[in-house]
């Protein structure tokens, strides 16, 4: 773990969130071009709040983040255009498992546990709420925090888990639009195995595909 949690702003947040999110949904068109970077910002699935921002704010959020050693430009050879990856395994020293987890929490806030396995799914494979609860567990006691436990929302007993790079980022005292019934849901369910998990993959690998036909799409022009 590096010897400091580096603090970012809100919109590097939201650059890194999405960063990660595509080398894991999108490999063949990744690292991301900067005007693909800002379409991944400004999509409206799997984000909250939801945000637009221009070239001029996502290259200053790069800025930012290159000083923080997250992430890097690269030249390829035959492309006319910069292109941008990330490079949080190096830097904070995790593994995937645990990236997957941060670029959720940085793209949606805070999540319960059950929420979090269903919907990083999507980025990368967790097979049980009780495996997800030990990574998280990990990622909470390291020398380094990269997570904390918040409390329940409203009408959930169900604890949720949100990231520190930025711990004021989304208030914790609300869910996102999508997320109230999930957590309720969630509640009742936390350790079962049963068709509830089964039906949360299976919508998580559904949005894997669909963001990949929007890549494929937008390759060819469309």
């Amino acid at each position: 773990m590096p010897n400091s949690l580096p603090h970012l702003l809100p919109d590097e947040c939201r650059v890194l969130g999405t960063l990660i999110e595509k080398a894991q949904t999108t490999p063949n068109q990744y690292p991301l071009t900067l005007n693909a970077l800002v379409n991944g910002v400004n999509q409206k699935s799997n984000r909250w709040p939801l945000v637009t921002i221009g070239e001029d704010r996502a290259l200053h959020a790069i800025d930012g983040l290159r000083s923080k050693g997250l992430i890097r430009e690269v030249s390829m050879a035959g492309a006319r255009v910069e292109k941008f990856r990330h490079i949080a395994r190096e830097a904070l020293q995790i593994g995937t498992n645990e990236v997957v987890i941060l670029a959720e929490l940085l793209l949606r806030g805070p999540k319960t546990v059950g929420e979090i396995r269903g919907r990083a799914s999507r980025m990368h494979p967790f097979d049980t709420i009780e495996g997800t609860q030990t990574i998280l567990d990990g990622m909470a006691n390291g020398e380094q925090p990269l997570v904390r436990e918040v409390p329940p929302v409203a009408g959930s007993r169900a604890k949720r888990w949100a990231q520190l790079l930025c711990p004021d980022l989304h208030p914790l005292d609300a869910a996102g639009p999508e997320d109230a019934d999930d957590a309720a849901s969630d509640n009742r369910h936390v350790g079962a195995s049963g068709r509830e998990d089964r039906l949360r993959t299976i919508e998580a690998r559904l949005q894997a595909l669909e963001d990949a036909f929007a890549a494929f799409k937008r390759s060819l022009g469309a």
